[in-house]
């Protein structure tokens, strides 16, 4: 609902960047059965997870950065996304950081990730390289056996066709088929919404950004957040200011993304700025760090900015991920010990499936999904997704994390006291119960799978209502490395409300050509809020 005072809706439809900080997915995972890997075939154990509503891929990032820290392990990642906009951008930032370090140094690399990633201006020679990557996938999206062999880690077999034509559209977008920043007037979009979310407030928005930040932000243990560059942020859409300011001035297409809106009384496709302008990227990686010394004081005031530690754990984060996929093989399978053949290429550690947008309550009619994940996050955007269906997913004495909304300044603690306990309401209808190894949380809710005898996978423990301390939580000498109550940095984090309308890959390639620049949509309208039939599933959850 819009206001004198703004329309109170800072998250937007679309998430591009977590709300919360990344979490090492093998500690949130239950622990290793030795008896049941013993019967397999393949000699390395597998994890797989179901995440939903990850938008930036920072928790897979920061599982394989730590990997080398537990027992050898396979990774198998289905994401689920609802727009493919995040499919397109979670393509671009593996591209990045698994780039080859011949081809682009660790520091340039880490630099460019942080400006594609958080910035809404790029510098030219950034600007120049998403326009490279982009015209490279796009040529290999339709090109499925052309994709596994240049990216293997990535699978895009499971999206529907239509979908992968939409995806070559939104590269295609990004790499400059529509030339001119006019197409994407990315500071106008930027200052449109913030002039709606702020109504009579807009001229005292430094004063705005002081409370948000002061009462809000840092009161939810995001001390560190300076309040330089959070202005910033709020005026420029700039996050991170590698360089002078100035050299920031052209629009990071990445983060674009369709609507309907309503035009002369009909429902038009127009291509704007949908995201956050309320909390900003600096959650993500910047709040939290192993290198404590990060976060010293002086005078009562934190040392380092939300920034500066983000650059420091993504560098960090790109060093361990190279480090850890240096052979680039898993050794020790059957099929490689038996056949050791050196023109084979090695094997990728990991693989990132991407699923069909609408596949969140028909996953459970196939068998090779049901109770299949040990792990199922959920974004507290997505939770509306969470369901039995989904839940049968999920093998029982498997795990769920549910990303709650601490970092959604909106919120007042009221409000994020009734959402979490929506999400336990939730919860308990899709099969789960909340997990007793785990301390109480204000970032994430954790929960395990109740036993299902019906399949033949229950313990009778779990029916009962106690958790099989063998199966569902680690023992506590184990959660080291690392701790698994604490997330060092790296989306879901995922804002609160989701874009139900039909997105930019929605509409057919030769249609996504044809959308109508904003300054053809009436002033009032080209910056309102989103319509009525959109629901947010946070206000869904209340």
């Amino acid at each position: 609902m819009t206001t004198p005072a703004g329309s109170g809706a800072g998250f937007g439809t679309v998430s591009w960047w977590g709300l919360s900080p990344a979490l090492d997915l093998q500690a949130e995972s239950p622990p290793v059965d030795p008896d049941s890997q013993s019967k397999t075939e393949r000699k390395v154990p597998e994890l797989d997870v179901l995440l939903l509503g990850s938008v930036d891929g920072r928790h897979m990032l920061r599982t394989l950065a730590r990997a080398a820290l537990w027992p050898l392990r396979r990774f198998n990642f289905y994401v689920l996304e609802n727009n493919l906009e995040l499919v397109a951008r979670h393509m671009l930032i593996f591209s990045l950081a698994l780039e080859e370090p011949e081809k682009m140094g660790l520091q340039e690399r880490s630099d460019t990730f942080l400006e594609l990633w958080g910035n809404a201006l790029l510098r030219p020679s950034v600007a120049a390289f998403l326009r490279a990557q982009a015209s490279r996938l796009a040529n290999l999206v339709p090109e499925p056996d052309l994709l596994e062999e240049q990216l293997p880690w990535l699978s895009l077999r499971l999206l529907k066709f239509r979908e992968r034509d939409a995806l070559e559209a939104v590269f295609r977008f990004w790499s400059g088929g529509e030339k001119g920043p006019e197409v994407f007037p990315m500071s106008r979009l930027w200052d449109s919404r913030l002039r709606h979310y702020l109504g009579s407030r807009y001229d005292a928005r430094r004063g705005v950004a002081d409370w948000d930040l002061r009462m809000k932000l840092h009161d939810r243990e995001a001390q560190v957040i300076h309040i330089q560059e959070f202005r910033r942020w709020r005026d420029t859409g700039v996050a991170f200011e590698l360089r002078d300011l100035s050299a920031y001035h052209v629009p990071n297409r990445t983060l674009a993304s369709g609507r309907l809106l309503s035009h002369r009384g009909e429902r038009v496709a127009a291509r704007g700025y949908w995201g956050d302008i309320a909390t900003g990227p600096f959650v993500a990686f910047g709040i939290e760090a192993d290198d404590q010394s990060l976060f010293r004081t002086s005078n009562g005031q934190p040392v380092k900015t939300a920034s500066e530690i983000t650059q420091h754990n993504v560098i960090e984060l790109f060093r361990e991920v190279a480090t850890w996929r240096g052979p680039r093989a898993i050794q020790g399978t059957v099929e490689e010990t038996a056949s050791p053949e050196p023109d084979v290429p090695a094997q990728e550690p990991f693989t990132i499936h991407f699923l069909p947008l609408d596949s969140s309550q028909t996953l459970h009619h196939k068998t090779c999904y049901q109770g299949r994940f040990q792990l199922l996050y959920v974004s507290c955007g997505m939770i509306h997704l969470l369901s039995p269906e989904l839940g049968a997913c999920v093998v029982p004495g498997g795990n769920l994390v549910v990303e709650l909304a601490r970092y959604l300044v909106d919120l007042r603690p009221k409000e994020l006291k009734a959402f979490s306990d929506r999400v336990a309401e939730i919860a308990r209808a899709a099969g789960f119960a909340p997990h007793p190894a785990t301390k109480p949380s204000e970032t994430f809710a954790r929960f395990y799978k109740l036993g299902d005898s019906t399949r033949g996978g229950g313990h009778s423990a779990v029916e009962s209502g106690s958790a099989p301390s063998e199966v569902l939580a680690p023992p506590a000498e184990s959660i080291d490395p690392p701790q698994a109550d604490q997330a060092p940095s790296l989306e879901a984090v995922s804002p609160a409300k989701v874009d139900q309308t039909p997105p930019l890959e929605a509409i057919s390639p030769p249609q996504a050509e044809l959308f109508l620049p904003l300054d053809a949509i009436d002033p009032p309208q080209a910056c309102l809020a989103p319509p009525p039939e959109v629901i947010s599933p946070l206000q869904e959850a209340l």
